[in-house]
């Protein structure tokens, strides 16, 4: 070879790039990059939720016991449900402010329904009866908002008013519910090898959804990010799950109103998160006038979202009325609708639309029934723990917006 040959060859050699090399950040350095722009999800609301237990546990007496729990659970099981719906009117920027009385006409019409000397309807027809009219006024009002163009606050306002007339107009007094099957909804227990077996089937699903998630990843050339995070929820459900069931056995059983939240939860969260539908959401929430130039049909979304609402209140409205056995004339009074509402907020559920998963009606509705149960064992009064309530929803607000503008800094 000549000597300019081997110049040249020294020279492509000396020139040709490097392969280029993956930087992996280490988890530390991804945690305190997201601390920084606001992406932290819902682990301070999970760890606060952890430190109220603790507190509880060691102050209140009877707090820490399996009946405890359970009473936690049924107590929190209606506003749970109810504020799965306003987790997604939330994140489409608007508000539904009639689900706690849109509950009480879907407990009324299924009381009314299964009356002996009324209609007195199967069960199964009855609690039909109560969806399809949340379903249906949420229809009624979602069109409002999304065909009219009238603010959903107002047309939300005006539904608290009608909705509650027309429950202090049908209902006489007190309708007792004799149908062992409706009263189930807040009442049944399930045994203990039952409750064992839904450990199970919970657990398996979960994991076959995790591992199945993560091979299609894998197929697509998406390696998982953080193995051991993957472990750890890979089994922190599992636990938890077998944990709650060993708890309850200790009790009378695992209720029937704790599936329901369960199954809203898996159910919805699929739809958020696995559909066109649920991303739809997300865009119209995010930016709708973006999300109508990109062909979202946003009117639709719109009105879905209310009769998700409705449908949602409708269901929390049957078990609230299950647990009492009977629908009076402030069937979807008191505090439900805050309640619903701050569940949602509290949870990490923002109030500015597009950010918020349905798994934050959940945990704010643990924290609203923690602190009320705990400080009720503690002997303070009504009134002490509306105030503890709000400064809460306060403190959960104030958090939300900043999060939010660290997000715009950093722009996410």
């Amino acid at each position: 070879m000549s000597p300019d040959g081997a110049a040249t060859q020294t020279t492509i050699e000396a020139t040709a790039p490097e392969p280029e090399t993956t930087e992996v950040d280490s988890l530390p350095h991804r945690i305190v990059d997201r601390l920084r722009s606001g992406d932290i999800g819902s682990w301070p609301v999970i760890i606060a939720l952890a430190i109220i237990v603790l507190v509880f546990s060691q102050t209140a007496q009877n707090f820490f016991t399996p009946g405890n729990f359970t009473n936690i659970i049924t107590q929190m099981a209606g506003t749970c449900l109810l504020a799965y719906g306003v987790v997604f009117v939330l994140l489409i920027g608007e508000i539904d402010l009639s689900i706690a009385f849109v509950s009480g006409v879907a407990g009324v019409v299924v009381a009314k329904a299964q009356l002996p000397n009324g209609a007195h309807l199967p069960w199964y027809v009855c609690i039909l009866l109560a969806l399809l009219a949340g379903t249906a006024i949420g229809a009624f009002q979602g069109s409002f908002v999304a065909l009219i163009g009238v603010p959903s606050f107002v047309v939300t306002l005006a539904g608290f008013e009608i909705w509650q007339g027309v429950i202090q107009r049908t209902v006489p007094g007190v309708i007792v519910i004799q149908d062992n099957m409706i009263n189930n909804a807040s009442n049944y227990f399930f045994s203990n090898t039952a409750g064992w077996i839904i450990a199970g089937l919970v657990t398996a699903a979960y994991v076959f959804a995790m591992l199945g998630s993560a091979i299609s990843n894998r197929r697509h050339g998406i390696p998982i990010h953080d193995p051991i995070v993957f472990v750890v929820k890979l089994v922190i459900v599992p636990f938890i799950a077998f944990l709650t069931v060993y708890i309850e056995n200790k009790d009378r059983g695992v209720p029937f109103a704790l599936l329901l939240m369960v199954g809203g939860l898996v159910v919805w969260t699929y739809v958020a998160k696995r559909t066109v539908f649920g991303r739809h959401i997300y865009a119209v929430g995010g930016n709708a006038e973006a999300a109508r130039r990109a062909g979202i049909n946003v009117a639709r979304i719109r009105i879905l979202v209310f009769m998700i609402s409705g449908f949602m209140a409708g269901l929390g409205g049957i078990v609230l009325a299950a647990r009492l056995n009977s629908v009076d004339l402030n069937a979807g009074g008191g505090t439900l609708l805050i309640d619903a509402i701050a569940a949602a907020v509290i949870g990490g559920t923002s109030l500015f639309g597009g950010r918020g998963e349905v798994r934050n009606a959940l945990i704010g509705a643990a924290i609203i029934s923690t602190v009320s149960n705990g400080m009720f064992i503690l002997g303070y009064t009504t009134g002490t723990i509306f105030i503890v309530t709000g400064a809460i929803l306060l403190l959960a607000v104030t958090f939300d917006t900043v999060v939010r503008r660290a997000q715009v800094r950093s722009g996410r």
